[in-house]
Order: structure tokens, then C-alpha cells, then sequence
């Protein structure tokens, strides 16, 4: 959900300052989730919560959604280094077959368990962001060279396998927002379908292995 993440160098480092109120800002948004949801969080009730002056929260986030963008990028961080640096099959050391399962099933329990976070970070006065070169498309194309598909376009086969996979989630999170969130229960048939998709691409049955 995030073009950003894909490693391009390494970023200009940050005052002591402006980390200790990053990590004190993004502390105080958990808990402020954690006791009543996206609607308590504001920017003013932020700044109180966090006993930060109202220009430093918006210096650091500029608009109420960027709380929310800024929240959403941390947790993407940690996602990326477990898909870049765990354990397998979600990180390296699985056949190319088993981490694309593997990635596409924690990336939808990732999208899930941050519904409300992400619908929060949209920007209603701007377009919903798709089509960017995310983690996602990124790792799933280097998955398919990996697994020796012997097809003549790869990078048009990963754009459509990111819409597959992202594409309805993502666009879900720009309608009027629901009453409840998404049951955790919603997850497994997503998870059950990328498989099947993923097996049927690589021309094998879920159980049997591939390289």
C-alpha cells in the first residue's frame, strides 16, 4: 500500500529529537487505537495525549491522515524486513512456490489486520493510490524469475498478480466506511484462493513442491 518501501538507499539519518517524538508520537497513536479506535485520533487530541506541542504533531504528520500514513509505513517496515530477513518460508530459504504462498498469505492478514489504519490514511482529496511499485510487485517478480515459469513477460505477470492480490483490498478501503470492520474469519478464504492461484500458475497441486 505503500510505494516507498522498496529499498532505493540508505535515508538521510534523523535528529535525536525527531526520533524520540516520532517513537513518542507513534506510541501514543497504539494506544489511542487501542482504546477507541481511527475516530479518537486527531491531531489536536494527539498532541495533548503526547504533550507535544500542536506544531510539532503537524510538522510531523501535516494532516490527520498522515498520522495514519506514518503508522501504516512503520508496520510496513517490519513486514518487509520479515519477508527481506525471516524465517522461511516468508523469507528466504523456501522454494520460490512456497514463499510466494507464504507472502501472499501473511500480505493479507497484513492488509486486514490494518483496514482501519489504511482506510484512516487515505486522503479523501486525493486519488487512491494503485498501480505503484511496491514491496509486493517488487518481490513477486523476483519470485517468478525464480521460479523458472520459461514465460516471455514476467513484470506484466507481477503487475497482475499485485492486483490480484491487493487490487480489491485496496480499493475497498476508498468506500463509505462500514459499521464494522472486516471479521478475521474474512481472511481465509483470500488466503485459501491466492494459494490455489499460485499452485495452478506454477502447475503443481497445494502439498507438492516446486522450485
Amino acid at each position: 500500500m505503500n510505494g516507498s518501501l522498496v529499498p532505493l538507499g540508505k535515508p538521510r539519518p534523523e535528529r535525536a529529537d525527531a526520533v524520540r517524538n516520532r517513537e513518542l508520537l507513534l506510541a501514543t497513536v497504539r494506544e489511542m487505537l487501542a482504546e477507541g479506535g481511527t475516530g479518537c485520533v486527531t491531531m489536536d487530541a494527539l498532541a495533548e495525549r503526547a504533550r507535544l506541542g500542536k506544531g510539532t504533531v503537524f510538522r510531523r504528520f501535516g494532516t490527520r491522515a498522515g498520522i495514519f500514513r506514518a503508522l501504516l509505513d512503520a508496520d510496513e517496515r517490519i513486514f518487509q524486513e520479515q519477508v527481506l530477513c525471516g524465517p522461511p518460508p516468508l523469507g528466504p530459504g523456501a522454494s520460490a512456490l512456497d514463499r510466494m504462498v507464504a507472502y501472499g498469505q501473511a500480505r493479507i492478514a497484513f492488509l486486514l489486520d490494518h483496514h482501519s489504519i489504511a482506510r484512516a490514511a487515505l486522503d479523501r482529496n486525493q486519488p487512491v493510490p494503485a498501480g505503484e511499485a511496491t514491496i509486493t510487485r517488487v518481490h513477486l517478480r523476483m519470485l517468478l524469475g525464480q521460479a523458472g515459469l520459461g514465460l516471455p513477460d514476467l513484470d506484466s505477470l507481477a503487475i497482475q498478480l499485485t492486483g490480484a492480490l491487493e487490487g480489491p483490498l485496496l480499493l475497498y478501503l476508498a468506500l463509505p466506511e462500514p459499521d464494522t470492520p472486516p471479521s478475521p474469519a474474512a481472511g481465509r478464504p483470500l488466503a485459501d484462493s491466492w494459494s490455489i492461484l499460485i499452485h495452478r500458475l506454477l502447475r503443481t497441486e497445494p502439498g507438492s513442491t516446486a522450485t
